[in-house]
């Protein structure tokens, strides 16, 4: 564990230390040296399944995709972010580089802690550099009010599970995953019981997030920059999704009467979503609403607590997390040549960029779960577990997936098909840099076809 965190933390000083010249070219090799590092991690088996270095960081089958997820984005959010950042004054640089490395730094906490509260607490603490991305470096000036939503909404959530941990620890006298997994079942019976459950779990629903509170998500999206969008899609959703898996393993007797509601809002919310996206004009919201969508089939396979509805739901996690930050990268490339998310705008671009085309088609064909791709196998895998809990969700999983299909279609075609309009003639071409950044983040998605138990193998 700390073979990734000390270098993560090395990255401070070279950040600040470096000079004007090589910051971006010393910050992105150091990343990406991380995240080849982090590559290690899927080798490790153990017998218990935890791979601890001391009491407080463990790695188990769990934690590692996401950890190696979260150290592959960094490097691809500094080359993604290079091209706007670069005019400004090179302190801000620097504090925006070091501001997406502490992110990361948070991250590691979260997803290697064993303790609960540690996790809760690196919960919280990544809300801080998101909230400065977003309103500091966001475009519009709405970027305010979208950190405002971001921020209350999480902590609105976040309360009670506060104060739901504080009861577990005084009720079983341990907050260590190793150790509370092993502890006796709590005798769950009272009203007071229930609220403690949904304490427990809206936190994570709130950051996932399922439809009725997602309400922040598109706001903070369409107002952050390209990292910031990256991030969130790509691990900071996440770590809603990881959460809601560790506590469900305490929360077992209870959840079986009172998993319903959320249930039927999860899947109701990916036809509700689906159908949001139809009707969307700018492109950025457009994928925004796509991530609530394919959040709310995670949430559904993680509720219902089967073996197979937890492993489609990291599958779908991590597929997601690449093709969403994928989306996000095409978008903004977009954005930074035309300088319009509105879709009307900036359309029939296939005629100047045929190969950045063949990018948003292979994105757009990831997203609506192209098989073999790893999005079909946790979608299925969700689905299948899901009609066996009961038949009548068919319906809405499938609809939601033929949405998903008419959106992603309506994307491709209103953004690269159709006349050039004649104000987008003069654009600058695209840079190898960002070919590249397109091919890290499909790279891991193909090589997952070839050896998906990487991602499952914690299941078996």
């Amino acid at each position: 564990m700390l073979k990734v965190l000390i270098p993560t933390i090395m990255l401070f000083p070279t950040i600040w230390l470096t000079s004007p010249k090589w910051l971006w070219t010393t910050t992105t090799a150091q990343s990406l040296l991380i995240a080849l590092i982090s590559l290690m991690w899927l080798g490790w088996t153990s017998e218990t399944g935890w791979t601890t270095t001391n009491m407080y960081l463990a790695t188990d089958p769990l934690s590692t995709p996401l950890l190696v997820l979260t150290c592959w984005l960094l490097p691809l959010m500094i080359l993604a972010s290079q091209n706007h950042i670069n005019p400004e004054p090179i302190s801000r640089q620097r504090s925006y580089i070091t501001l997406l490395a502490s992110l990361q730094t948070f991250l590691i906490m979260a997803f290697g802690a064993t303790e609960i509260i540690m996790f809760y607490i690196m919960f919280e603490a990544t809300l801080i550099p998101t909230l400065i991305i977003i309103t500091r470096w966001g475009n519009q000036t709405e970027r305010l009010n979208a950190g405002t939503y971001f921020l209350f909404y999480t902590l609105a959530g976040s309360l009670p599970l506060l104060v739901a941990l504080l009861l577990l620890q005084q009720s079983t006298g341990t907050l260590s995953m190793l150790v509370i997994q092993y502890s006796q079942p709590l005798l769950l019976d009272s009203w007071g019981h229930k609220i403690w459950w949904a304490g427990c779990l809206i936190a994570f629903l709130v950051k996932m997030p399922l439809y009725g509170v997602h309400l922040w998500l598109p706001k903070a999206h369409v107002e952050a920059p390209v990292a910031g969008s990256m991030v969130l899609a790509a691990v900071l959703l996440k770590l809603g999704g990881y959460g809601m898996m560790r506590m469900m393993i305490m929360l077992d007797p209870l959840s079986k009467e009172l998993v319903y509601p959320f249930i039927i809002l999860a899947l109701w919310g990916i036809i509700m979503t689906g159908s949001i996206c139809l009707r969307q004009t700018d492109l950025k919201s457009l994928i925004a609403y796509s991530s609530v969508s394919h959040m709310g089939l995670v949430a559904g396979g993680i509720l219902i607590q089967t073996p197979w509805g937890f492993s489609g739901a990291i599958i779908l996690m991590i597929a997601h997390g690449l093709v969403s930050s994928m989306l996000f990268c095409l978008a903004n490339t977009a954005y930074e040549r035309t300088h319009s998310r509105t879709m009307i705008l900036a359309r029939g671009l296939q005629m100047i960029f045929p190969l950045t085309a063949v990018w948003w088609f292979i994105a757009n064909l990831a997203n609506l779960a192209l098989p073999p791709l790893p999005n079909l196998m946790g979608e299925l895998m969700i689905i299948t577990t899901l009609f066996n809990w009961s038949p009548w969700t068919i319906a809405l999983t499938g609809a939601g997936t033929l949405i998903t299909a008419g959106y992603s279609l309506y994307m491709f075609l209103m953004s690269q098909r159709g006349p050039t309009p004649s104000h987008i003639m003069k654009l600058p071409p695209f840079h190898t840099r960002e070919h590249l950044l397109m091919a890290l983040h499909l790279i891991p998605v193909i090589l997952l076809v070839t050896k998906p138990e990487l991602m499952w193998g914690w299941c078996y």
